[in-house]
């Protein structure tokens, strides 16, 4: 296996994709002549050409509009947003027209359309520009929302998502774009919608995705090696459709869960899941779930009060001390 960064992942799905079936193309804001704002498609103008990698005005109404028109009509598009926050300006597009779109025409036909988007806090770029609003986008059927946490994961479910007949929401923690990892050779892909253990343990199940994964992963580290508590990291990979079975499994052998997400945690991906757990494994609980999250304000501009509002590995570390106490 080559280890490589997520960003080279990234751009290696959507190069051997690109390659694989003509119809695959990139819209987006400096997506060509730039090569992407975090560099994923340096070089794909020069070979594929201004037709399959179109950069775009800057209004991102018109690009997911656009994306749609064009998987309506048979193509492929992947559409590039600079950031998830700007997401909110092509909102109707999104979830009216788009996560719709197949069901209200009765299947007449599908929306094979891609819509990456960083996001995440940490870099600085303030309140606006540093949402994780992961949550609202999975809130809506019909759209599917993706966010790895590895390389390996990042790769395979990007080929899935081109792959696929539905619209897909794919996004990116743009903070971990230099997250190096191992990553399979040749030709795979990652199902989309299935959970994965990504840490076996005894004492706690630790519930999380994305950026948070390479945190919980550190924090079991720290607890089994520091308080010997034995903990499982179950990473969700797929926010909709939400996989639970790999979660209620865990919590039934080891009895306790924390979840931890950088998005807030009122009203958040946590909220869900530790409803669902609720539901499904109450019985099995010997302390109440606890959640990590981002504290409710937005985010600050200056480097220190930023991190101090982030969720940070010592949170996730403290949480699972006080449900196995």
């Amino acid at each position: 296996m080559a280890i490589i960064t997520m960003r080279e992942a990234i751009s290696q799905a959507l190069w051997e994709e690109m390659k694989r079936d003509e119809k695959v193309f990139i819209l987006g804001e400096e997506v060509g002549v730039w090569g992407g704002t975090y560099a994923v498609t340096k070089g794909f103008l020069d070979e594929f050409g201004s037709e399959r990698v179109r950069d775009t005005p800057i209004a991102e109404a018109a690009i997911v509009g656009a994306a749609i028109g064009a998987a309506m009509n048979g193509m492929r598009p992947v559409a590039e947003l600079m950031t998830i926050n700007f997401a909110f300006v092509a909102m109707d597009h999104i979830v009216n027209e788009a996560a719709k779109l197949h069901y209200m025409f009765g299947g007449q036909f599908t929306l094979p359309l891609v819509i990456r988007a960083p996001g995440g806090g940490g870099r600085q770029l303030a309140a606006t520009h540093s949402q994780t609003p992961d949550a609202i986008f999975a809130h809506f059927p019909g759209l599917t929302v993706v966010a790895p946490g590895t390389p390996e994961d990042a790769k395979g479910l990007l080929k899935s998502s081109i792959r696929s007949n539905n619209p897909v929401l794919f996004i990116e923690n743009a903070t971990v774009y230099q997250q190096r990892g191992e990553v399979p050779d040749g030709e795979y892909l990652t199902p989309i919608g299935k959970s994965k253990v990504q840490r076996e343990g005894s004492d706690v199940t630790v519930v999380t995705y994305s950026k948070m994964l390479g945190y919980a992963m550190k924090a079991a580290a720290q607890l089994e090696k520091e308080d010997g508590i034995s903990v499982e990291v179950v990473d969700l990979r797929t926010l909709r459709p939400l996989d639970m079975d790999p979660v209620i499994e865990s919590v039934k052998k080891t009895n306790r869960a924390v979840i931890a997400e950088e998005g807030w945690r009122s009203y958040g991906v946590g909220s869900e899941i530790s409803a669902r757990i609720q539901e499904e494994a109450f019985d099995y609980l010997d302390a109440p779930v606890k959640r990590v999250a981002q504290k409710e304000v937005p985010l600050p501009y200056n480097a220190r009060l930023e991190q101090m509002a982030l969720p940070q590995v010592e949170d996730i570390v403290q949480a699972v001390k006080e449900v196995t106490r």
